[in-house]
């Protein structure tokens, strides 16, 4: 059986990048096995959240999903925190998890940056509830970007170490889906740094409510160097932004970075940039329209999670009783 999980932080808006790596890849798979995706607020406090904010922002996610084409008839949509499994299996695994497995997970450095002692315990331990997010489902395949995929790989080591210690194949280990073109979108303002929701500079990616015009202005006035577009993808090879807005084209046009770069092959960047912006548009165009009338309508949109909250609480009841009998926990 395949079972398929994912999920987003509801921080900051929605972007190009997270469409890409993440929503359309989602749609493509939510036909090929058992899905659920969820807003993972819990993730979103291990940074200070504006309680109002983080509210708005969980229902605006949600309803990116469905807008991109999410459909709550064949997946489980839900808020992480709803299902409360997620917290009480994140301390079990904890239990399982080597804290120098946490030490190298890079986005905790990053993150925490030359105050590692001032940080907060939760973006320290976030792998682990992570790691709890999949196995409490017992996923077995994970759609995920590049930046995430050694939280992943920490996920299969605690399931491996619950499962030596018990003896048993209770855990699958969950396997990486690094899918699509995309798989990781550049800023507009500097082709060697991810987009990112975080980036002081809006103009530095494509918001998922951007209006066409401001589509149109940002990719027009995308960072670029001097040369004109390379005949194969060999000459990408030290120029960041045309990387990544032939990889874009590719993305957005369903079509494989190489046919990009032969459609444009000794262009300006100016050609790229114009049917490069006629795509964004024609992609997000409907999304957004969608996610307005969603928004416009939040008790709705409260009972698609509702909904989707309890067919996962459905399925990870039984996984986690079965984890506390294997520990030895009486039963409740």
């Amino acid at each position: 059986m395949i079972r398929i999980l994912s999920g987003m932080q509801p921080t900051n808006q929605l972007h190009l990048g997270n469409y890409l790596g993440a929503l359309k890849n989602w749609v493509a798979l939510q036909d090929q096995g058992e899905s659920l995706f969820c807003v993972v607020d819990l993730h979103a406090i291990t940074q200070p959240q504006d309680p109002a904010a983080l509210a708005q922002s969980t229902r605006e996610i949600a309803a990116a999903y469905i807008a991109a084409g999410v459909d709550p008839k064949r997946a489980s949509i839900f808020v992480q925190s709803h299902v409360p499994a997620h917290t009480e299996m994140a301390w079990l695994l904890s239990c399982f998890a080597r804290v120098g497995w946490l030490d190298r997970m890079t986005q905790f450095k990053e993150k925490a940056g030359k105050d590692r002692d001032g940080a907060l315990v939760g973006l320290y331990t976030y792998p682990v509830l992570m790691a709890a997010d999949i196995l409490v489902y017992k996923a077995t395949h994970v759609p995920v970007g590049e930046d995430q995929k050694q939280h992943l790989e920490l996920a299969r080591d605690i399931a491996g170490a619950f499962n030596y210690r018990y003896g048993v194949d209770f855990f699958p280990l969950p396997e990486p889906q690094i899918l699509g073109e995309a798989t990781r979108v550049m800023s507009l303002r500097d082709g060697s740094k991810k987009m990112s929701k975080s980036d002081l500079s809006d103009m530095s990616r494509v918001n998922m409510t951007d209006t066409p015009e401001l589509i149109a202005q940002k990719i027009r006035k995308a960072k670029t160097d001097p040369d004109a577009l390379p005949h194969s993808p060999e000459g990408l090879e030290g120029r960041p932004e045309a990387d990544n807005l032939l990889t874009i084209y590719a993305a957005l046009t369903n079509s494989s970075k190489g046919a990009a770069v032969a459609r444009f092959a000794g262009a300006q960047f100016s050609t790229l940039k114009a049917e490069l912006a006629d795509a964004a548009i024609a992609a997000l165009g409907p999304i957004v329209e969608r996610m307005n009338a969603l928004l416009a309508d939040p008790p709705a949109v409260d009972a698609i999670l509702k909904e989707g909250a309890e067919k996962a609480k459905s399925i990870a009841a039984p996984v986690l009783a079965e984890t506390r009998r294997l520990i030895g926990f009486l039963p409740g």
